[in-house]
């Protein structure tokens, strides 16, 4: 399949094995910020292709993992309403709120909870159920919200009034701005999300890079995407040049998708919100625009703004800010599993814990993770703040992977 096929090649992966291991000469350690990501190294043991020098850690690039327990818990008290249809993506089902209740067991003690593909659907309900209110959970990064954002633009244009959005978008790189200004920061660059910048466009990351002199690359999801990914940074890193390199250029340009764009300036604003494991990040998320307020389930049903401490035995916040890998947690694999989490990484498709569950047999390196010494400045819970070398020139004529 094109663009897809040889970008999983054995050739090419082994092409980019070696670059990787003739180019690094000391330690590094690197990000991948996306879910996407972290569950594609996992899953194909790219940890195992790379050299020893070379560290990945898994960021928060979870949409799921990344929503706070408060917002959690106002999905519950909505979800829960009997003049309410609460409407929400499947993987937000099983997170686990205050006492460990989550939307699945409110729909399990007769809630109106239902799953959708896209909020687009929400409003088909809503015109359904004239007297009802249908409410979405509005979650994810840039990617999501373009649908959101014309959910919203329809419903105002079709002056339809029972229909609400809970909102909880996030933005990456307030999140990444947040890891580099925390005192534990270890961070040597970061393999940014390829699909974010497919709509956001590539320009908000040249500041992160200016003012932390880390190198950036924007990368795909498939297994030879992050292998050049992980290249052109080490590249960057060896070199000591803090740039913003583009390796998703099937998919990414400069200015992103401006229809997209349009739409989310037209219905959102920059807020600050919280995040788990990151706690409050300036501008880390969007509201509704005065225009649209209306549509703000938080104010159609006066829900108090609570900020409440992530307790318990769960460390998904160190997870989250790359501080442990999940087999570090003293209840991974055990208390905590995908049929019982005590987390939203192990409940996420895109969830670290649940990759490193689901996969961990197949890497001797994500094995060994659980042995790894805890590390300095991690001791408290809270949060600290393929296609052969021709597919491969193919993909890229900056990769020339005939000089390898």
């Amino acid at each position: 399949m094109k663009f897809q096929s040889e970008y999983r090649d054995p050739a090419a992966a082994r092409a980019l094995q070696r670059a990787i291991a003739a180019a690094v000469t000391r330690p590094w350690t690197i990000m991948e910020v996306c879910g996407g990501q972290t569950h594609t190294i996992v899953r194909e043991g790219l940890c195992d292709l790379l050299p020893p020098q070379i560290e990945l850690v898994h960021g928060p690039g979870c949409p799921v993992c990344v929503t706070d327990g408060a917002t959690i818990d106002q999905a519950l008290a909505l979800a829960a309403r009997p003049d309410v249809v609460f409407c929400s993506f499947g993987d937000m089902l099983r997170v686990p709120g205050r006492g460990g209740r989550s939307l699945l067991s409110v729909k399990a003690s007769g809630g109106d909870v239902r799953v959708v593909y896209s909020p687009l659907d929400c409003l088909k309900i809503a015109r359904q159920h004239p007297e009802r209110m249908v409410v979405f959970f509005a979650v994810g990064f840039e990617t999501t919200m373009p649908a959101t954002a014309l959910a919203a633009w329809q419903a105002r244009r079709t002056e339809l009034t029972n229909f609400a959005l809970l909102v909880a978008h996030v933005r990456v790189p307030p999140a990444i701005e947040a890891i580099l200004s925390s005192p534990q920061a270890r961070i040597d660059g970061f393999l940014a999300a390829g699909h974010v910048c497919t709509v956001m466009g590539q320009a908000e990351y040249r500041p992160l890079v200016e003012r932390f002199g880390v190198p950036i690359v924007i990368t795909g999801f498939e297994p030879v995407d992050v292998l050049e990914g992980i290249w052109r940074c080490v590249q960057l890193l060896e070199q000591g040049r803090a740039e913003l390199v583009n390796q998703y250029g099937r998919a990414v340009r400069p200015e992103g998708n401006p229809v997209a764009r349009r739409y989310l300036e037209e219905v959102y604003e920059l807020a600050d919100c919280r995040w788990r494991g990151l706690g409050w990040v300036r501008q880390g998320g969007w509201q509704l625009r005065p225009a649209y307020r209306f549509l703000d389930a938080r104010q159609r049903f006066g829900l108090a703004e609570v900020d409440r401490d992530e307790v318990g035995e769960c460390l998904s916040g160190l997870v989250l800010q790359g501080q442990i890998k999940p087999p570090q947690c003293p209840a991974f694999g055990s208390r905590c599993t995908p049929e019982h989490p005590l987390g939203a990484p192990m409940v996420s498709a895109e969830g670290a814990c649940a990759a490193y569950y689901h996969y961990r047999e197949r890497s001797p390196r994500q094995r060994s993770a659980a042995a790894m010494p805890w590390p300095a400045g991690a001791a408290s819970r809270e949060p600290a703040m393929p296609s052969t070398a021709r597919h491969v020139t193919a993909i890229d004529p900056e990769c020339d992977v005939r000089r390898i």
